[in-house]
């Protein structure tokens, strides 16, 4: 990191910007972003973990000078050169309640995003594979970075060894494992918010799909259904039964 975080703490001489007001690349992006959180959100309130931060599409500042860089592209009108964030990250081990409109290193103790997944596109893939892909290592020490491709339908991760990335080793079914998260990033192909595609979902370490809050509910609903329709047959059934009983004893009775 190229500003010391205690000289940090002093006013910025400039705006921070918080939103670039550039649009995401296509619908499948538009949707990925929030999938992808609300999946992280689902994992990490499955393992009980509460201090943590899961953004997307959100801002981080990792020095002062990359947010001067920043606020002065905004500003002039300038091409965006300046590094403004991953796609989405998560950061353990934090204030789980601090507001937080972008990430400022400086502001939690010089932590940077212990988990990156960026969502590649024709005209990002290549920064995302060399330039960031450096940035990641060399000064956020990422411990993992994930990059999924849509149009080849692919998933990369490389975990840091040092201060160099290896390959993360897909399992047989082509999922990869996250030591950070406890589950494996892998394709799934169904509706997402009333799209259907192929989707970057996550995975629980016995293989099981992990649920958005919708799917959970849904499948909430479908056993409730399911129990409400055994305990009406086992009524029925228990119905008929005392029924016959009665039939019988009344017959028994005629005979006597």
């Amino acid at each position: 990191m190229r500003q010391p975080a205690a000289a940090a703490l002093a006013p910025l001489p400039f705006e921070l910007v918080y939103d670039d007001g550039e649009p995401l690349e296509t619908d499948w992006h538009t949707l990925e972003f929030p999938l992808l959180r609300r999946l992280i959100l689902q994992v990490m309130a499955e393992r009980g973990k509460t201090d943590f931060f899961v953004g997307a599409n959100t801002f981080v500042y990792y020095s002062v000078e990359q947010a001067r860089d920043v606020a002065e592209e905004v500003a002039k009108g300038l091409e965006q050169r300046a590094f403004r964030g991953p796609d989405v990250f998560w950061v353990g081990g934090v204030d789980p309640d601090r507001e937080r409109k972008v990430w400022i290193a400086w502001e939690e103790g010089g932590r940077l995003p212990d988990l990156i997944v960026e969502l590649l596109s024709p005209s990002t893939a290549k920064k995302d594979r060399t330039e960031k892909r450096d940035l990641y290592a060399r000064v956020f020490h990422t411990a993992e970075y994930f990059m999924c491709d849509p149009d080849a339908g692919t998933i990369e991760g490389l975990r840091l060894a040092g201060r160099f990335y290896q390959s993360i080793l897909p399992d047989e079914k082509g999922r990869l494992w996250s030591e950070q998260l406890g589950a494996s990033l892998g394709a799934w192909h169904g509706v997402v918010d009333g799209r259907k595609g192929d989707w970057v979902r996550l995975f629980r370490a016995d293989g099981s799909l992990v649920p958005t809050p919708e799917e959970q509910a849904e499948a909430e609903r479908r056993r409730a259904d399911t129990e409400s329709r055994r305990a009406d047959a086992e009524r029925q059934r228990a119905e008929a039964a005392e029924s016959e009983l009665a039939r019988l004893r009344a017959l028994l009775a005629e005979r006597g």
